[in-house]
């Protein structure tokens, strides 16, 4: 996991709600693709009816002055980190230099939309990830994906921090601290040999046993943990745990222990978690089923990260955590 997933939400990822509204050309590879949250990949010898399948956005060969671009609607207005432009599997058809505009617009009109340069012209290289850091406080709804002057690229990646007026949600009404939609990360675990743990803050059910967070078979003492950064303080009243499609490999049963760390670096908590107070006691689990704890949530104040501990091993497809933000 990079730095920018451990962090940061990627507001163009499609299972969040973002999409491509417009582009100039995707003759090759239609510009949705571009937005999947799955890695890239290559199929040999796949090809539709105007050339080769490739698992991204690609335009045509260029043939006249100018240079081909990809707009995007984030799954939530937010504040931009970062980028990644991954040109994976694109060798000889990858575009040599891209730049990337952001705009604020309440409309998905192109008309509307003033651009302010967010990254500019950068060299990229093929079959490669490439990020770039971002320092701008404003907000932005939309990012423009220039690439020159034409060519394929795998995923697209817009790493911030979600934009939540938090003032909405008076006192006593719950709201899911933990969702990456609201700004929760997923930023450590020992161990997600199966799936991966950005599935579980994910929104809605889980649709199959793949898109939940599995670690693999523990052959050893111990038990499988991961760390989650919320998206604001907040005291927690629900926890839902869903092994939803687990059902011979879910979880004996699970904790979760929290404390608050609003001003510590976040790299430096994973070797003391193991410590923090327990929010929920160790709990059996079920298979296939949303387990909701509210009785048994321990009241340990504003919290800002959370671990949840899974015993010994398993998977789980969703951790929701409803909190009290009113007084944080």
């Amino acid at each position: 996991m990079d730095e920018f997933e451990r962090r940061w939400v990627n507001l163009a990822s499609a299972r969040l709600g973002a999409s491509a509204i417009d582009c100039s050309d995707d003759f090759f590879a239609p510009m949705h693709r571009m937005l999947k949250d799955e890695p890239p990949v290559f199929i040999e010898g796949k090809y539709d009816d105007h050339g080769k399948w490739m698992d991204g956005w690609e335009s045509r060969r260029k043939r006249e002055f100018g240079h081909d671009w990809c707009v995007v609607k984030l799954a939530n207005p937010g504040i931009v980190k970062g980028f990644e432009i991954n040109t994976e599997h694109f060798t000889g058809n990858y575009p040599p230099a891209a730049s990337i505009g952001g705009c604020y617009c309440e409309s998905d009109d192109l008309g509307d939309m003033q651009w302010r340069e967010l990254l500019s012209m950068t060299a990229l290289q093929g079959d490669s990830r490439h990020f770039s850091s971002v320092n701008d406080s404003a907000v932005y709804t939309h990012v423009r994906l220039n690439i020159f002057p034409d060519g394929g690229v795998a995923r697209f990646r817009v790493y911030a921090k979600p934009s939540i007026d938090w003032s909405q949600y008076g006192q006593g009404q719950l709201v899911d601290i933990a969702a990456s939609l609201n700004g929760g990360v997923a930023m450590a675990c020992n161990d997600e040999h199966f799936g991966s743990i950005r599935n579980l803050l994910m929104p809605g059910r889980g649709v199959n046993m793949g898109d939940g967070w599995e670690t693999r078979r523990r052959r050893e003492p111990g038990n499988d943990w991961v760390l989650i950064s919320l998206a604001r303080a907040g005291v927690i009243r629900q926890v839902v745990v869903d092994t939803a499609h687990f059902k011979g490999n879910y979880p004996e049963s699970c904790s979760i222990q929290g404390a608050s760390f609003p001003n510590v670096a976040e790299d430096t908590l994973e070797d003391s978690s193991g410590n923090w107070p327990e929010l929920l006691p160790r709990t059996q689990l079920g298979a296939d089923a949303e387990h909701r704890f509210s009785e048994e949530v321990v009241d340990r104040g504003p919290v800002t990260h959370v671990r949840l501990n899974i015993f010994p091993d398993g998977g789980v497809s969703r951790l929701r955590l409803l909190a009290d933000v009113s007084g944080s």
